[in-house]
């Protein structure tokens, strides 16, 4: 054993005495020169290629660093053994990475490739107004020299969506409001905002299972369609009009939405806003990925469908076809707001909707039949969603919500006798829900208690003269309205639309 240490002792002042004297015959350039050599003659017999990407370029921080470590994260919170855990400010989730000099392997497109996280110290910085931080970090992508061209472009476009799409999960969604009309703050922003923490979700919104499969597929498919949309010459948003009796749950739909999509929410005031330019401006500094939201339209402004019909003293009722109307003017006599019917339908269809990407447009109303033909057309608003009185499917649900009742839980009986009544009792499932909640501890007596309030609102409606028949023929009375509101718009209506802004314009001019 002693032999042993003897020798290699020996090796070792062998090697350094040559080290010794290369460094005194070969200078600094000739020994970098050789060892560039050696490198790339290695890089040449060698089956991989190398990639780089620091944490900073130059003094910027380089965006595709961070969405590779976000990118990460999603895959070695399960595979890694030695991970790095952060949370970054507004974020809802925690963000595992990798640790120092670590490394992990991922596949794309059948192809593998392997990450190492490479961190080392920075050597000693002369004075500079913006210090680095003492660690260089960066990444080093290895791929096969025969993947590099199939992979590497895509691959990158895939990491930097993926990690767009995990950072909007992780931060916490945003609830915001017009509350200063179109004016803007010290920061330029005429937006202000709230997290936005509504617990609703499809799972508990009391909807008819295939309806609401309907929708949720609908949503999924346009946050998916950029390539559709982008093939077809679509602007990348979509409408939806959401109708029916108060109670229905139509703003429980738009938390759903948002939860369901990650997206934040947009609530537009129209009464805080002054003009067509101001709603402008304001859907200019609407971010992608949100959902702007309109509710009780027909309460808001003077957008309604109305036909000409005299009133209690007499006098003939101003229809909203005519052009004073149409343009606006009407309403900057009365309260100052010029915002104008075609203001609205290019805020929504026009060319400035386009300024922006996957944006959805909701519109909410208790009665559908108020609104303007030229709102309601496809492209506007693409999908109509009634939300009609509880029916069963919905009380089922609701009954699962609020007492955790499952299927076989209540008596077949009771239940028979719930799926009769639940129609001609025209309960909204808030009316439900309130009766739920209160005996929410004693299920045996919020279910009795549900069913004798279904009964006396049954019996009321029949003594009120409401039929059955009339009852199960409700969403087609809804739809024929909504039926004959779209088959009353005419060809010249839009250009009524323009005609009356026109008219407008120039009235002010005069004055």
């Amino acid at each position: 054993m002693r032999e042993y240490w003897t020798s290699l002792a020996s090796l070792l002042g062998v090697l350094a005495f040559c080290q010794t004297i290369l460094q005194a015959v070969f200078p600094p350039e000739v020994r970098f020169a050789s060892a560039k050599l050696l490198n790339k003659i290695f890089h040449c017999f060698s089956s991989y290629c190398y990639f780089d990407v620091t944490e900073i370029d130059g003094v910027n921080t380089n965006e595709l660093y961070n969405a590779v470590q976000l990118y990460l994260s999603s895959s070695v919170s399960i595979t890694g053994n030695r991970l790095s855990l952060t949370r970054a400010v507004n974020s809802s989730g925690f963000t595992f990475g990798l640790a120092n000099n670590d490394s992990i392997s991922d596949s794309f497109n059948g192809v593998s490739v392997l990450w190492e996280h490479v961190v080392t110290q920075r050597q000693a910085q002369s004075f500079s107004w913006r210090p680095l931080p003492d660690e260089k970090r960066g990444f080093t992508l290895r791929i096969k020299k025969k993947d590099k061209p199939l992979i590497l472009n895509s691959y990158l476009d895939y990491i930097m969506d993926k990690a767009s799409d995990i950072r909007r999960k992780n931060q916490d969604r945003l609830l915001y409001t017009n509350s200063r009309g179109g004016s803007l703050d010290s920061r330029g922003h005429p937006w202000e905002s709230v997290p936005f923490k509504h617990p609703s979700t499809f799972d508990t919104l009391a909807l008819d299972p295939t309806r609401k499969k309907e929708i949720m597929e609908d949503l999924q498919d346009f946050a998916n369609g950029q390539s559709f949309y982008h093939k077809t010459g679509r602007a990348w948003k979509r409408g939806y009009l959401l109708y029916g009796p108060p109670g229905t749950g139509k703003s429980s739909m738009i938390a759903a939405m948002a939860n369901f999509l990650g997206y934040d929410i947009y609530d537009l005031e129209l009464t805080e806003v002054h003009n067509n330019s101001e709603l402008r401006k304001l859907l200019m500094k609407t971010s992608s990925k949100s959902i702007i939201v309109i509710e009780d339209i027909d309460c808001s402004i003077n957008l309604t469908n109305r036909n000409n019909s005299p009133t209690a003293n007499g006098s003939v009722s101003r229809s909203y076809y005519d052009s004073e109307i149409r343009g606006g003017c009407v309403g900057a006599e009365e309260g100052g707001n010029t915002i104008t019917l075609s203001g609205l339908l290019n805020f929504t269809d026009g060319l400035w909707s386009c300024c922006g990407s996957e944006r959805i447009f909701v519109f909410t109303t208790n009665h559908i039949e108020k609104l303007d033909p030229a709102l309601l057309r496809s492209g506007r608003m693409d999908m109509h969603i009634f939300m009609s009185y509880c029916s069963f499917p919905a009380l089922k649900i609701l009954l699962k919500n609020y007492l955790g009742c499952e299927e076989g839980d209540l008596e077949d009986s009771i239940l028979k006798q719930l799926e009769e009544v639940v129609d001609v009792a025209r309960m909204t499932p808030a009316d439900i829900s309130e009766v739920l909640i209160k005996n929410r501890r004693k299920k045996e007596k919020a279910v009795e208690e549900l069913l004798e309030t279904m009964k006396l609102r049954a019996e009321m409606n029949a003594k009120n003269g409401v039929l059955r028949a009339k009852v199960e023929e409700g969403e087609e009375e809804q739809e024929e309205q909504e039926k004959r509101a779209l088959d009353s718009e005419s060809p010249k209506e839009e250009s009524e639309i323009e005609d009356g802004d026109n008219s407008c314009k120039e009235e002010e001019k005069i004055k």
